[in-house]
């Protein structure tokens, strides 16, 4: 039964975000642009500069990477550098991949993994478009990272993890990939309080980033039980703002926020 319900929400957000790759479609929320145009990459560039994106950051990603479904700026709290292996889980169609890239430089390397094909094709255009070659999108599930062991310097996600009906396991394997000394950075929706069952058990809502969130306390421990170290969340006190504009008349701000989940392998792992 656990798995029958898991597989159905999974098969629900790979529909959902196969329909925004393939009608290009922007934004989390249903009160949002419904096809890509002048209003809908306004729309996205708005969003994001409201996450704290600059305008170079905008400007220099490839045309229709940007599809406003973040819910903060995950690279705010990477510390990037010059060398590092990156892997973004829920790459999309590669906004944030290719900002990362432009931080690791030649010399870096940049790994996204989504479990869309129409998504990690998207990205994969993008990329060969702006002949950008240290980065690379893999078709995968966060649960089950088509990625090595110990091989990667910093996990980003954005607004992504809240979608998994295992996140345990995403941790866990967040854990596995890392090498020791590795460190998360991690932009997504938590719930400051139990979700009430019309928001929990509403599939759209689930789809739409709010419906699996858990609550901070709860993060907080898979995270350790994952064994990671130095786990902080800090919620993104402006997020109520753009959060009550994604569902309106369900009071989902009352309930969830943005926040930045950062946190490090221990050196002897």
């Amino acid at each position: 039964m656990k798995n029958e319900h898991q597989n159905r929400i999974r098969q629900a957000v790979r529909k959902r975000y196969a329909g925004i790759a393939r009608q290009k479609t922007v934004g989390c929320g249903c009160n949002t642009p419904s096809t890509i145009n002048n209003d809908n990459t306004m729309f996205a560039e708005t969003v994001s500069r409201a996450l704290g994106y600059s305008d170079d950051d905008i400007q220099s990603s490839p045309e229709g990477a940007n599809l406003g479904l973040g819910c903060g700026n995950p690279r705010a709290i990477a510390g990037l550098k010059s060398g590092e292996t990156v892997l973004d889980l829920g790459s999309g169609a590669g906004f944030d991949c290719f900002l990362a890239a432009k931080n690791v430089g030649s010399s870096g390397r940049v790994i996204g993994v989504d479990m869309t094909p129409e998504m990690v094709e998207k990205a994969r255009q993008h990329a060969e478009t702006k002949n950008i070659s240290n980065v690379e999108f893999r078709l995968g599930e966060i649960e089950h990272l088509p990625v090595a062991g110990n091989s990667i310097d910093v996990i980003m996600s954005n607004c992504v993890i809240n979608l998994s009906p295992e996140k345990s396991a995403v941790f866990k394997e967040a854990f596995r990939v890392l090498k020791p000394g590795g460190r998360l950075a991690i932009s997504d929706i938590v719930a400051t309080k139990p979700l009430p069952p019309q928001i929990r058990h509403n599939l759209s809502l689930v789809t739409g980033c709010v419906g699996g969130a858990e609550c901070i306390e709860d993060v907080e421990q898979m995270l350790f039980k994952a064994g990671f170290i130095d786990v902080r969340i800090e919620s993104l006190g402006q997020s109520r703002e753009f959060i009550e504009q994604w569902f309106p008349g369900y009071g989902i701000e009352d309930h969830i926020v943005s926040a930045s989940i950062s946190a490090i392998k221990p050196l002897n792992s």
